[in-house]
């Protein structure tokens, strides 16, 4: 059975000092089990904080994005040299906001993938689909071919070790989600991808979120689907009670 993992993406919310009361009421609380990965994944402003501050604790810190080079005149960016120094494990990259807003492409995604390999981090490559495109039945080729994309020059090695997170696009922050069975349907095609890309092996090794409005009233029905491993959560992981009740569902699911 794959690992579960649960993983808060922040975006630009919370004060450090609002960022560190968060992190201090739920780094001990969390379940003692082995099979759920619990992930926050902060503004970079505070990721050194935040890691020296979980250090010890089932509670990781990820990065939201980074650039593809170690270092260079690229002003305001956060390097994958920057984020193994400060031993942040993983970075979410490809985040529809980040293609939406910030023009990251897809040959950015799979540049930034093997960027964060290099480094021994564990990129969560978000894949995901426009609402025109879902209406248009491209939901299938859209994702499959964000994947082919994103894992050019990945090995099979490096790809079992990789996170993919499913986000439909018209269904983050909009409240509207998608129903387990379409969530699971393009999550088995996103693995059915990554046989042809590698093997079977490879496909049951590598992990697969749904994100998109999950929240502690949806994530059990999301999670007891076969292709679904996780999820990436935005507002909901904002507040500690509600990322504790998602990551008990998780570890008890």
């Amino acid at each position: 059975m794959r690992k579960r993992i649960i993983a808060g993406n922040w975006k630009m919310y919370k004060t450090i000092g609002e960022a560190k009361s968060f992190v201090t009421e739920v780094k001990d609380r969390l379940p003692e089990t082995d099979n759920v990965d619990a992930v926050i994944c902060p503004p970079s402003l505070y990721l050194s904080e935040l890691v020296k501050l979980t250090e010890g604790t089932p509670l990781e810190i990820g990065a939201q994005t980074m650039h593809d080079v170690d270092e260079g005149a690229f002003t305001g960016e956060v390097s994958p040299k920057m984020l193994a120094d400060l031993n942040v494990p993983y970075v979410i990259l490809g985040h529809s906001e980040r293609r939406q807003y910030f023009n990251e492409t897809d040959e950015a995604v799979n540049r930034k993938t093997l960027a964060a390999f290099s480094k021994g981090l564990t990129p969560i490559v978000c894949v995901g689909e426009s609402l025109e495109e879902r209406e248009a039945g491209k939901t299938v080729e859209t994702v499959a071919g964000q994947v082919i994309k994103a894992f050019e020059g990945v090995n099979a090695e490096q790809a079992k070790e990789a996170i993919i997170a499913y986000e439909p696009i018209w269904a983050i922050g909009t409240g509207k989600t998608a129903t387990a069975q379409d969530a699971n349907e393009v999550c088995g095609e996103i693995r059915a991808e990554i046989g042809k890309l590698y093997d079977d092996e490879t496909a049951s090794a590598i992990r697969i979120q749904y994100g998109g409005s999950v929240k502690p009233g949806n994530i059990g029905e999301l999670l007891s689907m076969e292709h679904i491993d996780g999820a990436l959560v935005g507002g909901a992981s904002l507040e500690p009670e509600s990322f504790l009740e998602m990551i008990g569902v998780a570890a008890n699911e």
